[in-house]
């Protein structure tokens, strides 16, 4: 019960948080939880936290536990089952790091996000042969059928932008990520012609901060700022740096983020003009 498993799915986040709420409304301590369960203070925190697996019958002791009628737990046990089974990218567990299959279950469940990338095209928006490329460069001692379950993986998330209720993806980059050739100038090309088909996209916006914009607070790493209608889910932030990255969901981590993004959106083409900026820098390949 204690071992601890691979990344949580959004799911199970919700179902642990839930698991709390239900704990402190029936006034349960975690000595009482614990004891219900003959376990230590800190397996029940961990279930909470999603950090181990949520197995039904650990489930159902707590709930009776914690006064839970009868209907209700039935419902709950069946959610569990739900959430514990594979996302679709459990398919690409071969290439894909436990910590990013995190980062593709809270993509998938958001309702908004909201991106900076300072280096290269949105992953959500990069063409095919972009990618290739750019996975090429990231993976160089990668077999071609390694790179190609890469790509694979990263062209079927971005079929969420086209599903119905769908996030809206609202992306700042900087000028850099359209001059630094990936690929080419022929893969450049149509990768800024798929930009250019994007932003008709009613869920997507897109703005850039050009070069004579100076300096600002974004600079440090590209991250991504996810917002779901779950109510149990705070907003998070996941944020890249030089030795690694990591998921943030203080309030006061997160708004340093909000604030970071409005800053630059103020310095960023404006949504109507990136159009026009987009085409301009086409132009020149």
């Amino acid at each position: 019960m204690g071992e601890a498993r691979s990344a949580p799915t959004v799911g199970q986040m919700v179902l642990g948080m839930r698991l709390r709420h239900l704990r402190e409304q029936a006034g349960v301590g975690y000595d009482a939880a614990a004891k219900a369960l003959h376990v230590n203070q800190t397996t029940v925190r961990r279930m909470e936290k999603a950090e181990v697996g949520l197995k039904l019958p650990y489930v159902e002791k707590l709930l009776r536990t914690y006064g839970v009628g009868q209907d209700e737990v039935e419902s709950f046990l069946g959610l569990v089952e739900e959430a514990n089974r594979p996302g679709w990218w459990h398919r690409f567990r071969d290439v894909l790091p436990d910590w990013f299959s995190l980062y593709v279950s809270l993509e998938g469940a958001a309702s908004r996000i909201r991106a900076y990338e300072p280096h290269f095209i949105p992953g959500l928006l990069q063409t095919e042969d972009y990618a290739r490329a750019l996975l090429r460069i990231g993976f160089p001692q990668g077999s071609e059928e390694e790179l190609g379950r890469r790509v694979a993986l990263r062209m079927e998330r971005q079929e969420l932008l086209s599903r119905p209720g769908g996030p809206h993806l609202w992306a700042v980059m900087d000028e850099t990520v359209l001059r630094l050739h990936i690929g080419g100038p022929k893969i450049m090309r149509a990768q800024i012609d798929r930009l250019i088909e994007a932003i008709q996209m009613p869920n997507v916006t897109l703005q850039v901060v050009p070069f004579a914009a100076g300096p600002h607070p974004g600079m440090g790493g590209p991250f991504q700022l996810f917002r779901f209608q779950i109510p149990e889910l705070p907003d998070i932030v996941y944020a890249e740096g030089l030795t690694g990255a990591g998921y943030l969901d203080q309030r006061t981590d997160v708004a340093a983020y909000l604030e970071a993004l409005d800053q630059m959106g103020t310095r960023a083409t404006s949504a109507r003009r990136t159009e026009g900026f987009l085409r301009e820098i086409r132009k020149e390949l």
